[in-house]
């Protein structure tokens, strides 16, 4: 499945749990609930994922940790913040290049219509 498939099947999942929930909460309850929801659709997932740092040939001793990886392909970044910094969309696109993905959601789930809550963030992906 292509990463634009994916992003779609995880985009569709977030909506029906802000839908439900709406904002305000913690991060970690839509974490929990996004979990639910992918499930129920029978996306795989990894939350949590850990990313191992190389660094001039070595291989740091703190893991990057991914909030989920979806399908082995794209990465996806929760927040439930009023706005997002200026370094989420960076951090994110360090994300990608570390763990040689092409395609990362974050989704805020912080905000009125969920659409306004998410940003797309490419490495290195064809159309």
């Amino acid at each position: 499945m292509h990463e634009n498939e994916i992003s779609e099947k995880i985009i569709g999942a977030a909506i029906e749990v802000h839908r439900i929930l709406g904002p305000g909460l913690l991060e970690s309850i839509y974490e929990e609930a996004l979990c639910y929801e992918l499930h129920s659709r029978g996306v795989k997932f990894v939350r949590q994922q850990s990313v191992p740092i190389p660094f001039k040939g070595i291989k740091l001793g703190t893991d990057l940790r991914l909030d989920f990886l979806v399908e082995n392909k794209v990465i996806v970044d929760l927040k439930a913040k009023e706005k997002l910094s200026s370094i989420d969309e960076p951090q994110l696109l360090t994300y990608l290049r570390l763990s040689k993905k092409r395609l990362g959601l974050i989704i805020n789930f912080h905000v009125k219509v969920l659409r306004d809550g998410i940003t797309r963030i490419v490495n290195k992906l064809p159309e």
